[in-house]
């Protein structure tokens, strides 16, 4: 299966000479793990019901030449969609040629989101408590706990 990197895709979606939706489509396949942010221009078709609408995906891309998957870290959700999506046009364009390339958006939308959080042409909706939460502060009394094991209580 093919990979694309994350410094890729932001090349190809700030490339004037390509338009998302005809060069390439960017699918995101994650499901209530989106609302805290996504690639512009994705198009989200959540795991959940990936398989009740992979045809109708097949048919609506088909002469996009690159379809990008990915979900959050592109390890489990993301290369499958991208599986099913291969075999899903096989059958339906059985002994059609095709130039037509699947890839898989390496690292997910983690890994983009860590490099392009900041950039309005790369990143919409982003929400820093979604990917950047508050550490919990630690009990005043904690080299108490730790020396000699008695129950720590949150400082006032």
């Amino acid at each position: 299966m093919k990979y694309v990197s994350n410094t890729e895709l932001a090349q190809m979606i700030k490339d004037p000479k390509l338009t998302p939706g005809k060069d390439f489509i960017v699918i995101d396949v994650r499901d209530e793990d989106r609302a805290g942010g996504h690639i512009i221009g994705s198009v989200n078709k959540p795991s959940a019901e990936f398989l009740m609408n992979v045809d109708e995906l097949v048919k609506d891309t088909k002469d996009v030449p690159l379809v990008i998957f990915h979900c959050a870290l592109s390890q489990m959700r993301g290369p499958k969609a991208a599986r099913i999506f291969e075999e899903t046009r096989g059958i339906k364009y059985e002994g059609q040629e095709t130039t037509q390339e699947v890839a898989v958006l390496r690292d997910g939308f983690v890994g983009f989101q860590d490099r392009f959080k900041d950039d309005p042409e790369l990143v919409e909706r982003w929400d820093k408590d979604t990917w950047d939460p508050e550490i919990i502060p630690l009990p005043a009394n904690l080299d108490d706990l730790l020396r000699d094991g008695t129950t720590a209580t949150k400082s006032t």
